[in-house]
């Protein structure tokens, strides 16, 4: 089985982002997702793109986009193409009914717009990511900077009342100070640990003012592809 980080953990990412490839086709609106998954995925695609295959992509990130464009990737914006065909992106954690934690690498507001404008969603991971209940990765909430200590406040207070079974929240840090998102916000990082009800978690976070998303994107993914060290494959179907 594959482990978080490691060899194994890349070949199982490796693997996932190949059978990804399958569901691409020429011509398409492809969004592209951010995370090592996903950077997996694009260093694949860079390769049909020189190829030959005609493709036009949205990346979820700066990180993304520059690789993308070393790759040899075609790029735009989502706006001018106001809807994609597919976005192919990794995940954090991944339960059975499809619903996902996301934003560990810092892009979930870009991710979650660019996944939500998109006829498909596919997630790709390795087999570490797949869980039976969502929460033991920490769930990203993005916030604005401006009182981000009281919106810390105000989420603490939410979360009381919440099927939840850990309440620590912490602010995202980069070389000691806060991590800020492309789009200049801060990251809270609240450890559950297990949740009980997304759903009613996301209503409650997005309520707060302050808070821009969280990282629970719920109904969003279409199918998963995991895999783990040894190239065994299973692609999960969102049922309906």
């Amino acid at each position: 089985m594959a482990t978080e980080h490691g060899v194994g953990a890349d070949a199982a990412k490796r693997f996932a982002a190949e059978k990804a490839l399958e569901f691409v086709e020429p011509n398409m609106k492809l969004g592209l997702g951010t995370g090592s998954t996903a950077a997996a995925f694009v260093d694949l695609l860079g390769a049909r793109c020189r190829d030959g295959l005609n493709l036009t992509c949205v990346p979820t990130s700066v990180v993304t986009g520059r690789q993308a464009e070393r790759a040899g990737v075609p790029l735009t914006t989502l706006d001018a193409v106001g809807w994609l065909d597919l976005t192919i992106d990794g995940a954090d954690e991944v339960d059975p009914n499809l619903e996902l934690i996301k934003g560990g690498g810092g892009a979930l507001l870009i991710e979650k717009i660019v996944a939500s404008a998109s006829d498909r969603m596919i997630v790709i991971a390795d087999a570490s990511k797949r869980v039976d209940t969502l929460g033991a990765f920490p769930l990203p909430v993005e916030v604005t900077p401006f009182a981000w200590e009281t919106t810390r406040a105000v989420i603490e207070q939410v979360l009381e009342s919440c099927d939840v079974d850990g309440r620590e929240t912490k602010l995202r840090l980069a070389r000691d100070e806060p991590f800020l998102t492309d789009e200049g916000n801060m990251i809270i990082d609240l450890h559950l640990k297990r949740i009980g009800d997304p759903n009613a978690l996301s209503y409650a976070l997005n309520a707060v003012p302050g808070v821009i998303d969280s990282g629970l994107f719920l109904s969003i993914a279409d199918a998963a592809i995991i895999a783990d060290e040894s190239g065994v494959i299973e692609v999960m179907m969102r049922e309906g």
